[in-house]
């Protein structure tokens, strides 16, 4: 199941909470479908009913605490799922697909502090070897992105600033050692961030 086979493109967006993501997905769908592209929006974990389940027990489940290993082999499951379901079938079809996570999150959110060889291996398998044609970052100070969140907050997005500078950093260093991944500047106005996502998409397209 290589990308290599599919027709479409796979654009996927990466960045702490509060980043504005969902946002930026949202003006980005509009704008494609304004020129007439065949758009898929999906995310990540989730993306298919086994895939939301995942979603809940992980992020909003308050029982049991789950390991760090088995987190990330949930997300790799969903991941997985999500891939052979939904994202390779509409890829083949000359679909662009724009998934508000991928295997940069479970890099930077999961797998940190693990060794790199393992989890390449990992996520190689998880996605059927399927890597974006783009992935944007967007970068923001965790403190200004957590304190955009209205309340609510999830298991992940709960967890300590400390943890989240962690995961701002590891995002930056795979940003500098993959070349499908751009960072953007998520502390400008929305207009600045659009602009700026659109001009690396038309490259990928």
């Amino acid at each position: 199941m290589s990308k290599s086979k599919s027709k479409g493109r796979l654009i996927t967006f990466e960045g702490g909470e509060g980043a504005g993501k969902t946002t930026l997905i949202e003006s980005i769908t509009d704008h494609l479908k304004g020129r007439g592209f065949d758009v898929l929006v999906s995310r990540e974990p989730g993306g298919t009913p086994l895939g939301e389940k995942i979603r809940h027990l992980v992020l909003h489940e308050s029982g049991e605490p789950i390991c760090d290993r088995a987190e990330l082999l949930l997300f790799l499951a969903s991941r997985a799922q999500h891939v052979k379901q939904v994202i390779y079938p509409a890829l083949k079809k000359g679909k662009i697909v724009l998934c508000d996570r991928f295997t940069e999150s479970s890099l930077a959110y999961q797998g940190h502090h693990y060794d790199q060889e393992l989890l390449d291996v990992l996520t190689q398998f998880g996605t059927y070897d399927l890597t974006a044609d783009l992935t944007l970052y967007l970068d923001l100070d965790p403190k200004i992105g957590l304190g955009r969140l209205n309340g609510g907050e999830d298991n992940i997005e709960s967890r300590s600033l400390d943890f989240h500078k962690q995961v701002r950093a590891a995002f930056l260093k795979l940003a500098d050692a993959r070349g499908h991944m751009h960072v953007l500047d998520a502390s400008l106005d929305k207009a600045s961030v659009f602009q700026a996502a659109i001009k690396e998409l038309d490259h990928a397209l």
